[in-house]
């Protein structure tokens, strides 16, 4: 009998215990209970609403370290220029290599790859008879290198 007393007080101390942290006013044991479980679901929605802020932080925060690139049509060709906050180690090679791939001659570059990468480059066509490449493609062609390089270095 005693037993009896005993869980029954102590299941009125837990069922207490539940209304005050979940803010319920309610007086049943089943509306307690009822109003624990739509708490419960409101913390779990809310847990996923700020797992996906934080993955669109962390894919923004991913995006604005990568490098920005300018490419700028000159008279005599294109005036490239991809910077970035920090160093790069490596790019400036997937770089180039885009530029071959686009048949184009680095007339004249600076380059800075201490505390930030900072690429200012010349390029111009080698052979006029190629198809014409404008700077569009150029632009697209050193942001696929740059993807190229990010997926590697990444590993």
């Amino acid at each position: 009998m005693v037993s009896r007393k005993h869980k029954r007080t102590a299941m009125y101390k837990n069922l207490q215990l539940l209304r005050s942290i979940t803010n319920s006013h309610a007086h049943s044991k089943t509306s307690i209970i009822l109003d624990a479980s739509k708490y419960i679901e409101d913390l779990k929605r809310k847990i996923d609403v700020m797992n996906q802020k934080f993955v669109v932080a962390q894919d923004s925060d991913a995006q604005a370290s990568l490098p920005q690139v300018r490419v700028e049509a000159q008279e005599k060709g294109f005036l490239i220029e991809v910077f970035n906050k920090r160093s790069c180690c490596g790019l400036l090679v997937f770089v180039l290599e885009a530029f071959e791939e686009l048949g184009l001659d680095v007339l004249q570059a600076r380059v800075s790859c201490s505390d930030n990468f900072h690429l200012e480059a010349m390029g111009a066509k080698v052979n006029e008879g190629d198809d014409e490449v404008d700077a569009q493609v150029v632009k697209e062609a050193v942001l696929e290198a740059i993807k190229n390089w990010s997926e590697i270095s990444e590993k």
